[in-house]
């Protein structure tokens, strides 16, 4: 067997491994959920109003990560971090160009934050960037090939390797329906059999229990999307819900261990913000019905932060009013 093939095996081995041990407390904790409700935290110090940043969780830190993004003076250059008691902003020796609309997401064997790409306001921008959480520092990698320029592309952690893929994006022309696998040093193209059609915006959450990500929406040349489909690091698989939610875009999700579903809040939807909270158990999608919930809007950030075991939401804008918030809410369940 090649040393090639063996590094795969151990990695999807050790993959599955970390994706057997979540799923099983999550049998534990699931029974535990009776009742739901948003709840606006009130961290010592907030995230300013913005939309359109990079984020992710960095489990270096144990912290929440974005970068740039937009709000009503133009377009930002800045690095916040949130602990989950309060959001800090990071100065670091160097840093990508200011942006908005970049992807972010965590590589498990390099034990980094990946972004890449976003809008500089006139081009799309086609640069790797990767997060030092050791050193509080951004560091420009230096890939032999590399992706086109995207806006809006759909980055997230391989549910078999743990190597960041990332899917589709705005080109500038037209919508981009490619897979990228970045290696840890560089990018290279993927062929799987098939593929969702050409999107940006669209919503991608982890599902460890069904060993796959699950992608839901986005923008594309007949302008909505409402379809979902699969990953399961080898090929994209279209699913067929008896219930979906509407097309939606510029919304975001993530898995919640205490419901073993993964979640997805507001977005866009045909020029209409949501204040809605859907969830997705591997083959449905059900409206959930908590008690309260933010304001509509799109544009923002989640993330399951395991530190205080919350499923957080931040920032984002509302499209119809123009409104930019600066608020963090948490999904409580009790």
């Amino acid at each position: 067997m090649s040393i090639f093939l063996k590094k795969r095996q151990v990695l999807r081995t050790a993959a599955w491994s970390a994706l057997f041990a979540i799923t099983a407390t999550i049998a534990s904790l699931a029974a535990d959920v009776t009742s739901l409700s948003w709840r606006k935290l009130q961290p010592a110090n907030s995230l300013p109003p913005r939309n359109l940043f990079a984020y992710g969780y960095d489990p270096v830190s144990k912290k929440i990560v974005i970068f740039g993004g937009s709000n009503d003076t133009g377009l930002l250059a800045e690095t916040w971090t949130f602990d989950g008691t309060t959001w800090s902003q990071v100065t670091t020796a160097t840093a990508p160009f200011a942006r908005a609309g970049a992807a972010m997401a965590f590589d498990n064997t390099i034990h980094k934050l990946v972004l890449f790409g976003g809008t500089s306001g006139f081009v799309n921008l086609n640069d790797t960037w990767l997060w030092d959480s050791a050193n509080s520092n951004w560091v420009e990698a230096q890939p032999n090939n590399i992706p086109p320029g995207a806006t809006g592309a759909i980055m997230f952690t391989d549910p078999v390797n743990g190597h960041v893929d990332m899917f589709g994006g705005f080109r500038g022309r037209f919508y981009s329906r490619d897979t990228f696998q970045w290696t840890g040093s560089d990018w290279q193209l993927l062929n799987p059999s098939t593929s969702p059609y050409p999107r940006m915006a669209s919503v991608i959450a982890q599902d460890p229990i069904h060993k796959n990500v699950v992608l839901f929406g986005g923008i594309s040349d007949n302008w909505v999307v409402q379809n979902t489909w699969t990953w399961d690091g080898s090929n994209w698989t279209q699913v067929k819900p008896k219930t979906q939610p509407p097309p939606l875009y510029w919304t975001s999700g993530g898995f919640d261990p205490r419901l073993g579903e993964v979640i997805v809040y507001g977005g866009g939807s045909e020029g209409v913000d949501q204040n809605t909270t859907w969830a997705w158990n591997g083959t449905n999608w059900r409206l959930l019905t908590p008690t309260k919930h933010p304001s509509a809007r799109e544009q923002f950030g989640t993330a399951w932060f395991p530190p205080k075991r919350e499923f957080v939401i931040f920032d984002g804008s509302n499209f119809g009013s123009g409104q930019f918030f600066g608020d963090t809410w948490s999904l409580t369940a009790q």
